[in-house]
């Protein structure tokens, strides 16, 4: 009797874990996503996702298939499935793939109308471009809280609110700046509406350009004539070829003419050269901003 009854509690406490395991509620940019539970396999079909999974410590099971940026390459899983490009998710791999949850955001946030009926899709865009930092801490909170790792989630912010009052505090009284983004041998001005709009919203770095009018590829088009006139103190560059793999050093190249030459920030030595893919392709990863964060304050410090 004493054997049965051992067996009976045993089996019982076998249970009573899985029946208590408690439902996750997630908002985001397209609504609200419940989740049975914390999920075990991950896909993911946006890069600044996978950054910020990734500085959690969380494994992803899934990525995407295009435009893996150098500074991440070193932490993809050997045995990742491959999902789909950024704009055209694999829905059949997807749905084979018996994964708990699907991460979209930015460029595959159109994949949430299709996917949300396969399996539990939550999309990590951020609102607007105005506060990227704050977006991403916001997301490091969200996955923290899905994943139950809160206090990583935290020493995360930390880290990050104290890497960007170091470089904001190296910033001060160094002048204004342009932001450019170089495009298939174009020029254009990124500002505070951009995807790296926190050079000028959280830094202070004010822009020497008024009213720039962002684009999302090619910022606001400028000519090498117009930025020897507004003369910056400094220039940080983006090369979108060398961000997109079609090319590298085109921004560097493209900009060494006498116009640009003959600027304060070109004669200074102030013309830094942000990591493309980080800058253009993740934009909102933890680790490709401090990444940024580290070459701004290079930069300054020069």
């Amino acid at each position: 009797m004493k054997s049965v009854l051992f067996a009976t509690i045993a089996a019982v406490a076998l249970v009573v874990p899985t029946a208590m395991a408690q439902e996750i509620v997630v908002t985001h940019a397209q609504g609200q996503t419940t989740l049975p539970g914390v999920p075990g396999k991950v896909l993911v079909q946006d890069w600044a996702t996978f950054d910020n999974l990734q500085a959690l410590g969380v494994t992803v099971a899934g990525v995407p298939s295009s435009n893996v940026p150098s500074y991440l390459a070193s932490a993809l899983p050997a045995d990742a499935l491959q999902i789909g490009s950024l704009f055209e998710p694999d829905f059949e791999g997807i749905a084979a793939s018996e994964a708990q949850v699907y991460f979209v955001g930015a460029r595959s946030a159109e994949a949430y109308t299709t996917a949300k009926d396969i399996l539990p899709t939550i999309d990590m865009s951020l609102a607007d471009n105005s506060d990227i930092i704050g977006g991403i801490k916001n997301n490091l909170t969200r996955l923290g809280e899905i994943f139950g790792l809160q206090a990583k989630a935290s020493e995360l912010n930390t880290a990050l609110d104290a890497k960007v009052s170091e470089v904001r505090a190296a910033a001060e009284g160094k002048g204004n700046a342009l932001v450019l983004v170089t495009n298939a041998g174009n020029v254009g001005v990124y500002g505070p509406d951009s995807r790296v709009a926190w050079i000028h919203n959280q830094l202070g770095i004010p822009s020497a350009m008024a009213d720039v009018e962002d684009g999302d590829h090619g910022g606001d088009g400028v000519s090498f004539e117009f930025i020897l006139e507004t003369n910056p103190d400094w220039l940080f560059v983006v090369d979108r070829d060398a961000g997109t793999g079609e090319s590298a050093g085109a921004a560097a190249a493209l900009l060494d003419n006498e116009l640009v030459n003959q600027t304060k920030a070109a004669e200074g030595g102030h013309i830094v050269y942000l990591d493309p893919q980080a800058a253009y392709i993740t934009m909102h990863g933890y680790t490709g901003v401090m990444l940024l964060l580290d070459q701004v304050l290079t930069g300054l410090n020069g």
